[in-house]
């Protein structure tokens, strides 16, 4: 006997890891950073990731064997740079991945590359329809992509929904740059903290802005505001390749992004990850740039413009930025024991550089998401989710 699912009010009761939902023209679109903390900001590019929900998802109980969801997606592309695949949305059933599917329709932004001049194509909203699931009860889980904006416009089931317990799992907020967004990930399951979150039956809360880790103060009040069990960054690499400061501002720029978050969690363990080895900044500041040699055959790679002497004059490269991490944490776990430090190389080394080389030079791929997420689960988690195990 086929049912017809009928719709579901949506609020965020159901879904999870977003800090906001806005009301717009085409649905309800998950924003990880709150209005407040939008308003500060100017950059286009945050503006963008923020409202990519990496790490979103809805989830509830449900012996629904149908579920449709209505998704109007908006995505960004530039001339002359290879088109991203389409998003993909994940179906988990008790934690157990299902089937995906792919966004289609929505809007499609391209800005030309030498003029910065955008145009827009508008297509329709997607319906994406999962039949076929068992009729018993189980923990729905609908993961949206990573790397588009996705308002949604309705979900329909075919048997009630319950929301899960807010406090079901232990709290993990993580921020980081592009790596912990999830590029070159190829699906939102598949980016590394997720992949870490699942291993360890977390309920991730994902501050990775793709472009964007930069030590903005109103991401540190985003996170000393949020719920959190456990808190982690990993800071470094966008500081480098937008050659955004020098050694000097560093230092007291991670004190005080630290001494913020310490407002709202004086005791939660907090881990700081330093960079994961990326051979163009290694010894090499920003900025960094497509490389336009590339982009000419259709390959998009990435190369650092400055020079290694610069760093004498205070600039930042990964090396750098390790050692300075480092020596903050160290010091300040006198006073702060439950502050951790992780050598961001222990999840993806030089080593891996050779046998799992960095696509585009700048952002591991997907079967080096999967090893960092689990090698991370491991080193980070291996002694239970109360605490950091290192």
């Amino acid at each position: 006997m086929t049912t017809t699912p009928t719709p579901v009010p949506l609020n965020d009761t159901l879904i999870r890891g977003a800090a906001q939902l806005e009301s717009t023209e085409h649905g309800l679109l998950p924003h990880r950073l709150p209005a407040w903390a939008r308003a500060q900001n100017t950059d286009p590019q945050l503006s963008m990731v923020e409202a990519q929900p990496s790490g979103v998802r809805l989830a509830f109980f449900s012996a629904a064997t149908v579920i449709e969801l209505d998704l109007f997606r908006s995505r960004t592309t530039y001339s002359g740079v290879p088109a991203r695949p389409d998003g993909i949305v994940e179906l988990t059933i008790d934690g157990e991945r299902i089937t995906q599917m792919v966004t289609s329709g929505g809007s499609t932004t391209t800005i030309d590359m030498a003029t910065g001049v955008p145009t827009t194509e508008v297509g329709p909203v997607a319906t994406l329809r999962f039949e076929g699931l068992s009729a018993a009860s189980k923990l729905v889980e609908i993961w949206l992509p990573h790397n588009e904006q996705i308002a949604i416009a309705a979900l329909r089931t075919d048997a009630p929904v319950t929301p899960i317990a807010a406090d079901a799992r232990p709290v993990w907020v993580h921020h980081g740059s592009s790596i912990s967004h999830g590029s070159n990930a190829v699906r939102p399951t598949g980016i590394w903290p997720v992949v870490a979150a699942r291993g360890a039956d977390l309920e991730l809360v994902n501050l990775g802005f793709g472009g964007s880790a930069l030590l903005d103060p109103f991401t540190a009040r985003k996170i000393r505001d949020t719920p959190a069990d456990l808190i982690s960054l990993k800071l470094g690499i966008n500081l480098t390749n937008l050659d955004l400061m020098r050694v000097r501002a560093f230092g007291p720029a991670i004190h005080g992004f630290l001494d913020t978050i310490r407002e709202g969690h004086p005791d939660t363990p907090l881990l700081v990850i330093s960079p994961i080895y990326c051979g163009i900044h290694e010894d090499t500041p920003g900025p960094g740039m497509f490389d336009l040699e590339a982009l000419v055959t259709g390959q998009l790679r990435f190369i650092a413009t400055g020079k290694p002497d610069e760093v004498r004059a205070g600039k930042l490269t990964l090396r750098v930025i390790r050692a300075e991490l480092e020596r903050i944490i160290t010091e300040r776990r006198a006073t702060d024991p439950n502050l951790f430090y992780l050598d961001g190389q222990e999840l993806y080394g030089e080593a891996d550089a050779e046998t799992h080389p960095l696509p585009d030079a700048l952002h591991p791929g997907a079967e080096s998401h999967q090893i960092m997420g689990e090698r991370f689960a491991r080193i980070a988690l291996g002694e239970g989710t109360d605490t950091w195990s290192l």
